[in-house]
């Protein structure tokens, strides 16, 4: 079953680096995980400035230009995963979640896991 892990956190942290010590066992987190077929692609995500929305409103659309600075959460990564079970997702992303625990105490920051249809 597929599932997607949405990384949420406030904008502010792009302007911190990231502790060496979470690059390294992040990449070797992912790099296992991909070797294991578990986990099917993963990426940070550029700052919101960035980017761009397209919003559908009262039947109109409307393009709107980053940063998204009224947002409070936005999403900084993904990974789609490839797994047996919702156990097995759930484990995955704690795994996720506490390497930056770990490795980057100060962090704050909301792991989405969402099965995909």
């Amino acid at each position: 079953m597929r599932y997607m892990m949405l990384i949420k956190h406030t904008e502010e942290y792009r302007n911190h680096p990231i502790p060496a010590a979470l690059g390294k066992a992040v990449g070797e987190f992912v790099t296992e995980n991909i070797r294991k077929g578990r986990i099917v692609d993963t990426n940070g995500l550029k700052p919101s400035r960035e980017g761009k929305r397209v919003q559908l409103k009262g039947g109109k659309l409307r393009v709107i230009d980053g940063p998204f600075t009224e947002t409070k959460e936005l999403v900084g990564g993904y990974a789609i995963m490839e797994l047996e079970s919702d156990r097995e997702a759930l484990e995955v992303t704690i795994e996720f979640v506490e390497l930056h625990r770990v490795h980057w105490p100060e962090f704050e920051c909301v792991c989405e896991l969402r099965p995909a249809e």
